[in-house]
């Protein structure tokens, strides 16, 4: 199979009797999730619902009073190594969320006072990995609270007093680089579904689905095609694609979406000729089986480190139900998510030299630059992404899609690692020289971003001098809330991007804005503490990075 020809969509057709059905089954099995998402006080999933919005339905916070947000409480998670990278959840008044080394908290939403506490007994082998300590945050319904951890488990506690109901090992961080779960299980009916890290790993990426009730193991989906023309010889046993973000449950049409990441080595793609499926690919699963419905690879034979695993918006437009999704490499994709038909791709990032262009009918790659080995090149955007994995929000009332954008290059001189020779957790990258860079105009940027996200029209921007990288909030109050890396979490006018509030939290911001209702008030949540891999690879571009504060706090906000 040609790269090219890698780039169109898959579909296998199901029966259409037993796919109704099927999705009838899910609706009622997954009730519970579904009511508390449609409930406008919650902050029920990660991206508050399915659709992937990070929208709230309140107002009563809105552009006349929000110059009066005052704090309200904070909670401390008592570890700050990485920072604070979760999502907080809110469900009938309770918070539940996760800091560093899986510790899990349970909170009174109107006053932080804590009910409940889990500390996950980890396997020391996490903290040699790259990805140790940091999670991006919980979920729950059906009565439990669920995390993925650090050492390879998926864990059940019971939603009001945090007693751990069940824990199951589904992978040996030992065995796979110190791969591991970084982001919350998602539901799906019956299933709990995720996937782990390691992309950038000589190891083999997989997506997991264990029964709700029980843990017991349902299903595995191997992200690494078992096909020679795909993956030829033995480099799928070392060929990354983990899947490393948070997967959505369209229920209506009972499919799960979850993108991928990179094959490996990143850079080095003469080492594994072929497409590399389903690597740097979004994937729709049928929840109950793990059945491939139909998929769509962004990066065939990925050679730049251009993931798929971001948010999927999921908008239903003149009758269409719509996806819309940013890769890495820069480019957003909009494809009918009942078929995975590609319905428009426009480019977000403003610095694009690794391809041409991508093809707005197909999503095929136009004109593209590979690595070279022995030869120093320069690739924009850089292993960054066009963003980092925070994501954006939506707002239905404006009809905008509001996120962080980073512009940014590296420099890279592909060349082949022995892996044998690899440390415990040393990325595969396959190079022998590697720096993240400023642009070949000048230097590096980032901006807060407001663009109709079926067209790419931009409607306002919002210059920053360092990327931002929390999650962003969009309310029906007329606002839109982003917190930056300094730690100041600012208020802008969902129109035109104008200021109207901030506040210094203390630490950056890493993890997601929400908001909730709780007492008859609403509150704005916002998770302080910087951390992350990302200051790391940048802070050549960014000095500043080099001495962020720590911290993990949990700081609400409300008006009195």
């Amino acid at each position: 199979m040609s790269i090219k020809q890698g780039m169109t969509n898959r579909v296998k057709r199901c029966g259409r009797t037993a796919g109704v059905l099927g999705a009838v089954l899910m609706a009622l099995h997954g009730g519970q999730v579904l009511a508390d998402s449609a409930a406008p006080g919650n902050w029920a999933e990660y991206h508050s619902d399915f659709r992937g919005w990070r929208f709230s339905a309140l107002e009563q916070i809105n552009k006349t009073n929000v110059k009066k947000l005052k704090v309200a409480w904070m909670h401390q998670s008592g570890d700050i190594r990485h920072g604070l990278h979760a999502t907080p959840l809110a469900i009938d008044g309770v918070l539940y969320y996760s800091g560093s080394s899986n510790r899990v908290f349970a909170l009174d939403a109107a006053t932080g006072v804590e009910i409940w506490h889990y500390y996950a007994e980890l396997d020391p082998i996490h903290e040699k990995s790259i990805f140790s300590f940091y999670n991006r945050g919980v979920t729950v319904g059906r009565g439990k609270v669920f995390i993925g951890t650090s050492d390879g488990h998926m864990i059940a506690l019971d939603q009001k007093t945090g007693k751990e109901l069940w824990k199951t090992q589904l992978i040996i961080p030992k065995n796979c680089h110190g791969c591991n779960f970084t982001s919350p299980p998602q539901l799906a009916g019956d299933m709990l579904i995720g996937g782990h890290t390691g992309g950038d790993h000589a190891q083999r990426g997989k997506i997991f689905a264990v029964k709700v009730d029980t843990g017991e193991k349902a299903w595995v989906f191997d992200t690494i095609k078992d096909d020679p023309a795909s993956w030829p010889g033995d480099t799928g046993k070392t060929g990354g694609g983990g899947a490393w973000l948070p997967g959505q449950y369209d229920a209506k049409n009972n499919l799960f979406f979850i993108g991928t990441s990179n094959a490996a080595p990143d850079f080095d793609n003469s080492s594994r000729p072929g497409d590399n499926l389903y690597t740097a690919s979004i994937l729709a699963l049928r929840p109950s089986n793990g059945e491939l419905v139909w998929f769509h690879q962004e990066v065939p034979n990925d050679s730049w480190d251009f993931d798929s695993p971001y948010e999927f918006l999921l908008i239903e437009k003149d009758g269409e139900s719509l996806m819309v999704h940013l890769n890495k490499g820069g480019h957003v994709t909009v494809l009918n998510r009942k078929t995975g038909k590609v319905v428009k791709v426009w480019p977000m990032a403003e610095n694009i030299n690794w391809v041409t262009g991508v093809d707005a009918k197909t999503g095929a790659l136009q004109g593209r630059v590979d690595p070279v080995a022995g030869k120093s090149l320069t690739f924009c955007p850089s292993v960054l992404g066009a963003r980092s994995w925070n994501a954006g929000a939506y707002s239905p009332n404006r009809g905008l899609w509001y996120t962080n954008a980073i512009e940014a290059c590296n420099r890279v001189t592909m060349d082949s690692q022995v892996i044998k020779d690899l440390a415990f957790s040393q990325p595969y990258f396959g190079v022998s020289d590697f720096e993240v860079t400023n642009l070949p105009s000048g230097k590096a940027t980032s901006r807060l971003a407001a663009y109709d996200p079926l067209t790419g029209k931009l409607a306002w921007k919002v210059e920053y001098d360092l990327p931002g990288l929390g999650g962003v909030l969009a309310t029906a109050g007329s606002l839109v809330f982003n917190g930056d890396s300094r730690g100041w979490v600012h208020a802008y006018d969902d129109k035109n991007g104008k200021e109207l509030w901030n506040f210094n939290t203390g630490s950056g911001i890493r993890g997601g804005i929400i908001s909730y209702s709780a007492g008859g008030k609403q509150y704005i949540l916002v998770p302080s503490g910087f951390g992350s891999l990302v200051p790391g690879f940048s802070s050549i571009l960014w000095p500043e990075f080099k001495n962020v504060r720590g911290g993990s706090t949990l700081i609400a906000f409300t008006v009195e």
